[in-house]
């Protein structure tokens, strides 16, 4: 089988490539903007025309779109997040390749749900944020489209390679900063906050599960399971060694800043800024989903036949491990 993945060096995108290669009825072909793509091409930027005849020069069985970003104004994000997907979907159509398309959206798409509800796939998206309008307009272009496509509906990605400028990248750098310095003592914000945390690992098997299946519309990939903030900066104390004191402050009241975000008001005792800290009042990871999400995952298990693998417990000994060779 043929697979072209866009994408490939993004924290998804690269476990993805790493299962696909692990195949051996899989050959594979990385497209993207960096060096290190099989073929550069600028999603963003290049026209569907070039991106058709590249399509019927490989003629691949399977397109993966792993491409985006999380960051940056409304602009940006519509440049690579909304026009790169609608170049992807012309491609195809103009291609006599046939392919099926697995697209990589996100739970932002949803925005806030009820809290102790499992969110489904016929939930009515309600974006909180620009990225997650973005992305919500990528799913609707590619199931508009006529495409043999699927768009998976990752929840809160985590693991090894998880960004520095996430909540859970965030904990871990603070961690590593107290421990190094021997702080005590630390204060974090915006505990309270739950979220369905999965293992980036887990959400490539469950693209090369998507690739291989019929399975059409869109299909949540999460654990079913919302986790407070609260308890996940324990388990990493607890993996990382760490003895001191975890001490939560209030959460900010005010309403532009989301609970998810105010975790970049973490800092040590002596009150010092993360790296890379955003201006105050910025959104350091914009997902505009209020206090909880959690996914309804049975779509996942009946059309796919997946399920999470891996707990969360692993996950935060990963992130941790990067973390800590750091210090």
């Amino acid at each position: 089988m043929r697979v072209l993945l866009l994408g490939a060096n993004g924290f998804i995108g690269r476990f993805v490539a790493d299962r696909l290669l692990a195949d051996p009825a899989v050959h594979l072909t990385a497209l993207g903007r960096g060096d290190d793509a099989d073929v550069r091409f600028d999603l963003a930027g290049g026209s569907p025309g070039a991106l058709t005849r590249f399509l019927d020069a490989v003629h691949p069985g399977v397109v993966i779109n792993c491409a985006g970003t999380t960051r940056g104004g409304a602009r940006e994000l519509t440049r690579h997040n909304t026009v790169a997907v609608a170049t992807v979907c012309e491609a195809l159509r103009r291609s006599g390749c046939g392919a099926r398309l697995v697209q990589l959206g996100c739970a932002s798409e949803y925005g806030p749900s009820q809290p102790g509800s499992s969110t489904a796939e016929d939930a009515v998206p309600r974006p909180g944020g620009p990225y997650g309008v973005s992305k919500l307009a990528a799913t609707e272009l590619v199931l508009g489209a006529g495409l043999d496509a699927v768009v998976l509906r990752v929840f809160s990605p985590v693991g090894p390679g998880t960004p520095a400028g996430s909540p859970l990248g965030r904990l871990a750098e603070a961690m590593r900063r107290a421990m190094q310095s021997g702080d005590g003592e630390l204060k974090l914000g915006g505990l309270g906050v739950q979220r369905d945390f999965v293992d980036v690992r887990d959400v490539a098997r469950a693209v090369h599960a998507a690739s291989l299946s019929a399975a059409q519309g869109i299909v949540n990939i999460g654990t079913g399971r919302a986790v407070r903030l609260r308890d996940a900066a324990a388990v990493l104390a607890r993996v990382a060694g760490y003895g001191g004191a975890l001490h939560e402050l209030d959460a900010p009241s005010r309403p532009s800043l989301s609970a998810m975000g105010s975790l970049a008001s973490i800092g040590a005792q002596r009150g010092e800024s993360l790296p890379d800290q955003p201006a105050a009042g910025a959104h350091p990871y914009p997902d505009g989903c209020g206090s909880w999400q959690q996914a309804d995952v049975r779509t996942a298990r009946d059309r796919l036949g997946w399920r999470p693998r891996i707990n969360l417990e692993e996950s935060l000994a990963d992130i941790w491990m990067e973390a800590a060779c750091r210090i």
